[in-house]
C-alpha cells in the first residue's frame, strides 16, 4: 500500500482585478490551506476580449503575481469560444478533465477551485469539468448580499465549502449560497488595504494617476450595456454627477469612465465642466494607459468626495477609507430592472439605502457610518427583497420579509419593491390598508373563487 501524500494543486480561477487582490488578500490572511502548486486561472469576460486587457496585463498585476505559481489564460485553453457562453457538454467532462490535466500539468493532482459567480459560466463550466473538487466560492462586489441568481445544481452547490467577502456593509451577511448552507468568511480588511497599498506602489500603477489631490472623483459604470439604461440617460446620469459635485462647492473633478464606455461621454463631461466652471481630468486613453482600480486612486489622491451609481467601489470608499460618498440615479435603476430578480437589485437597494443622495448637502457632508439600528433595518431590508427576488430558493427568508413589510414599508421603502411582485406573493402591503379587510371577507372570497373558475374554463 501506497502512503504517500498525493499532491494538491488549487485553482483560482479570475475575471477581475479587484477579484485576484480579494483572492490575493485571502492568501495573505490565511483562508486557504498550503498546496504543492497554486495556479491562477485568467478569464477575459468582456464582450470583445481582443480589444480589452485581460487581468494579467493590467496595472499592478505584476504586484500580485508572486502569490501563484503560474498563470494560465482560460479565453486560450477553449478557444475559439467565448468564455461567458461556453460550458463542456454532459457527455465530455471526463475528456475535458483529462485534457486540461494533460495541459497544465496536473496529472493525479487532487484540485481544489476557488472560483467567483458559480451560477453561471465560465466559472461553472470550470465546476463542472473538475467533478467531485471541493469549491470556494468569493465574493467580487456587492451581489453576495443578494441570493444567488439560479438555481444551482446540488451536485455543485453542496461541493461549496465557504464563500469568502469582503465587509463591505459591516453587521450585513451575506444571502449568496446559504440554501447550500455555506459559511461566509470575511476577508480581513486590513490585509485587503495591505495589499492594495502594494499594488498601488507598483511603477506602472504610479505611471496611470494623475497628481491630483482631494479631487471629487465621479465613477462611471456603462450600465447602458448592460441594457439597465439608455446610453442617452446615462450620459445624462454623469451629467448629474459632476453638476451635484460642483453644487457642493467641489472645482476640481476626476471622471473615472469604465474602459468600454464610448468616448462621446467623455466630450459631453468636458462641455458641462466648461459650462460649470469646473476643472475636469478624465482617466481616458489621454491619460491612463489601462483601467485602474477605483481604490488606488482613493489611496493616492485622497478624494473630497466620491459619486457614482451603485458600484462596489462606493462602498470600499466609505466602509475602507472613510472617504464621503454620493450616489445618483439609484431610484431610476430601481425602476428600471427587469426582472425583479435581476442580481442588480441587492446592490442598487443598498446603496441607495446607505449612500446619500449628492443633492443632499447635509448627509454628504455628514459622512456618518449607519448606527446599530439602522444595521438592523438594513438586515431586514435586504430578507425582504432577497425573498421577493428567489422565494423558491429562500423559502426561509419569507417570516423576515413579512415583518419588515408589515412595519416598514412607507413612502420611501416602496421603492424597493413591486406591487405586483409582493401581490404576487401574498406579502404585507399587497391590498392598501383601508381594502385589507377584503381578503378575509367570505363574499369576496365566494366571488373570487367563481371568477378564477370562470377564467380556467375559457
Amino acid at each position: 500500500m501506497n502512503g504517500a501524500r498525493s499532491r494538491t494543486t488549487q485553482i483560482f480561477f479570475v475575471s477581475t482585478l479587484y477579484g485576484t487582490a480579494t483572492l490575493a488578500a485571502a492568501l495573505d490572511a490565511g483562508c486557504f490551506p498550503d498546496a504543492d502548486r497554486r495556479i491562477l486561472l485568467v478569464s477575459n469576460n468582456a464582450a470583445v476580449p481582443e480589444t480589452t486587457p485581460a487581468v494579467d496585463a493590467m496595472p499592478g498585476f505584476g504586484a500580485l503575481r508572486a502569490r501563484f505559481d503560474d498563470v494560465v489564460s482560460w479565453n486560450a485553453t477553449i478557444a475559439p469560444f467565448h468564455p461567458g457562453g461556453w460550458a463542456p457538454r454532459p457527455d465530455d467532462v471526463p475528456l475535458w478533465e483529462r485534457h486540461l490535466r494533460l495541459a497544465w500539468g496536473l496529472g493525479d493532482d487532487a484540485i481544489e477551485l476557488a472560483v467567483e459567480s458559480i451560477q453561471v459560466n465560465p466559472a461553472m463550466a470550470v465546476t463542472q469539468i473538475f467533478t467531485g473538487a471541493p469549491v470556494d466560492v468569493y465574493a467580487d462586489g456587492l451581489m453576495s448580499y443578494g441570493p444567488t441568481r439560479n438555481k444551482i445544481d446540488p451536485l455543485i452547490g453542496t461541493r461549496v465549502r465557504r464563500l469568502l467577502h469582503l465587509d463591505l456593509v459591516p453587521g450585513l451577511k451575506p444571502l449568496l449560497l446559504t440554501e447550500f448552507g455555506v459559511v461566509p468568511r470575511i476577508v480581513p480588511t486590513e490585509v485587503f488595504l495591505k495589499v492594495l497599498a502594494e499594488l498601488g506602489h507598483a511603477p506602472e500603477v504610479q505611471d496611470c494617476v494623475p497628481s491630483l489631490e482631494a479631487p471629487a472623483l465621479l465613477l462611471g459604470q456603462y450600465l447602458s450595456a448592460l441594457g439597465l439604461i439608455g446610453a442617452d440617460e446615462e450620459e445624462d446620469l454623469h451629467l448629474r454627477m459632476m453638476r451635484g459635485a460642483a453644487g457642493l462647492g467641489h472645482t476640481r473633478i476626476v471622471f473615472k469612465p469604465h474602459p468600454t464606455a464610448p468616448a462621446q461621454w467623455s466630450r459631453a463631461m468636458s462641455a458641462e465642466a466648461e459650462r460649470l466652471g469646473v476643472e475636469l481630468t478624465v482617466l481616458d486613453a489621454g491619460v491612463v494607459t489601462a483601467p485602474v482600480l477605483a481604490e488606488v486612486l482613493y489611496r493616492s489622491m485622497r478624494p473630497a468626495l466620491v459619486v457614482g451609481c451603485f458600484s462596489t467601489a462606493l462602498l470600499t470608499a466609505s466602509a475602507f477609507y472613510g472617504l464621503p460618498v454620493a450616489r445618483v440615479g439609484t431610484e431610476l435603476l430601481l425602476d428600471r430592472l427587469i426582472p425583479y430578480e435581476n442580481s442588480n437589485r441587492i446592490p442598487v437597494t443598498l446603496v441607495d439605502a446607505l449612500v446619500p443622495e449628492v443633492t443632499d448637502r447635509a448627509a454628504v457632508e455628514k459622512a456618518a457610518p449607519p448606527d446599530p439600528a439602522a444595521v438592523e433595518d438594513l438586515t431586514g431590508l435586504a430578507a425582504a427583497v432577497g425573498y421577493a427576488m428567489q422565494p423558491k430558493i429562500h423559502p426561509g427568508l419569507r417570516p423576515a420579509a413579512e415583518r419588515y413589510l408589515s412595519t416598514h414599508l412607507d413612502a420611501r421603502t416602496w421603492r424597493y419593491f413591486k406591487r405586483r411582485r409582493i401581490t404576487s406573493l401574498a406579502l404585507p402591503g399587497a391590498v392598501p390598508a383601508q381594502l385589507a379587510f377584503l381578503p378575509r371577507n367570505a363574499v369576496v372570497r365566494r366571488v373570487a373563487r367563481s371568477v378564477r373558475r370562470r377564467v380556467v374554463r375559457l
